[in-house]
């Protein structure tokens, strides 16, 4: 999930997921995976899932495999030194692991054509030692939706995006469209953090959104800072962000957007180790277990829960699509018909709000 504002050329790779290039030939006896890591291991949500998913790739072949990261690495230019010392550090396989990475990973992956790189979330495969992987984060923005929809008393819920890129406008509008399916006076007030991880302006953000009467707090921001805000407000629920974020289950969180990590990264590793190892490109959700849906504690109604539940179900089993017509566009054209399902093309491309938002999306 990081990433910044490149929506023109998604299409071309996100979501289409193949696997192209010639096998390894043979197998490594042993490998060292790298993980550039654009948070703190410590941060409680994106970042420290990632390094979870790491951890288990280390126990789960032993002495086959070293492991190595780097945390809080910025984006942009300043990532290509943080790459290339890995690089140079004998890394068989480099994960990459925000959007804003992106470039980066193709200008190292060019220089260093016998090192494998992964750039999660991104659609750029310059290079044949390229593949990318990301999840369909807004399949669990529809079971979170719904129970804010359910849960709100003020029938005002709230959204803290990142940076508006796809993938949070996504969520946002997956998000939205389940609340108000389940309840049509619904509103949503979005705030922009324009941060990944920075818990004084995502607690800043949380207040600004309960001052406007919000009383149901989603979050595309990597902190538990927002539900340490939204706790205490009686009233206010959240919503874990990329982990389970358990420490608040007694009082604000209601549940959670959890991002496994692990599945990709053994499997990946272990093509590596057996020679099965070709370019990629992956985007899981809910039936691959790629993103899972927290515990719906017991201060969710059980009919909530179920109505939850019952979503999360339906897309696990490809009978349901979060972005299923009729839906349109914030301006009031047709988007998608009656039936009509969204393509994953137009969802990696996604720039716009659907009718019921107000507001427009930052530039």
């Amino acid at each position: 999930m990081k990433r910044r504002n490149l929506l023109a050329t998604a299409a071309l790779g996100l979501g289409l997921a193949f696997s192209g290039g010639t096998a390894m030939a043979q197998g490594l006896d042993k490998v060292k995976a790298c993980f550039t890591y654009v948070g703190p291991i410590g941060d409680g949500g994106y970042t420290y899932q990632h390094h979870q998913g790491a951890l288990a790739l280390a126990e789960k072949f032993g002495d086959k495999v070293e492991i190595a990261w780097q945390e809080s690495v910025p984006e942009g230019a300043d990532a290509v030194a943080s790459i290339t010392q890995f690089a140079l550090q004998g890394c068989n396989i480099i994960f990459t692991t925000s959007f804003g990475f992106m470039e980066a990973t193709q200008q190292v992956a060019g220089q260093f054509p016998d090192i494998k790189f992964e750039h999660a979330t991104g659609f750029k495969r310059d290079h044949a030692n390229v593949s990318t992987y990301d999840a369909r984060f807004y399949e669990g923005r529809a079971v979170m939706g719904t129970i804010a929809g359910l849960m709100t008393k003020s029938n005002k819920i709230g959204y803290i995006g990142s940076f508006p890129i796809p993938e949070v406008i996504q969520g946002i509008n997956s998000s939205f469209l389940h609340a108000k399916k389940v309840n049509p006076d619904v509103t949503m007030s979005i705030v922009w953090a324009y941060t990944w991880f920075d818990p004084a302006k995502e607690a800043d953000a949380a207040k600004a959104l309960i001052d406007q009467g919000v009383d149901a707090i989603l979050q595309h921001t990597d902190s538990t800072a927002p539900l340490a805000e939204a706790e205490k407000v009686e009233g206010v629920i959240g919503f874990g962000q990329a982990s389970d974020m358990s420490a608040y289950k007694d009082t604000t969180r209601v549940s959670a957007i959890i991002d496994d990590w692990a599945p990709y990264y053994i499997k990946r590793v272990g093509a590596l180790l057996d020679g099965t190892y070709a370019q990629s490109a992956a985007w899981e959700g809910i039936a691959d277990g790629a993103v899972e849906i927290g515990e719906i504690t017991d201060r969710v109604p059980a009919e909530v829960k179920a109505a939850a539940e019952k979503v999360r179900d339906e897309i696990a089993a490809g009978t349901y699509h979060p972005f299923t017509g009729p839906i349109n566009k914030q301006d009031g054209s047709v988007w998608l018909k009656e039936g009509e399902v969204a393509e994953d093309s137009a969802l990696a491309t996604m720039d716009f709000y659907v009718e019921g938002i107000t507001g427009d999306i930052p530039k």
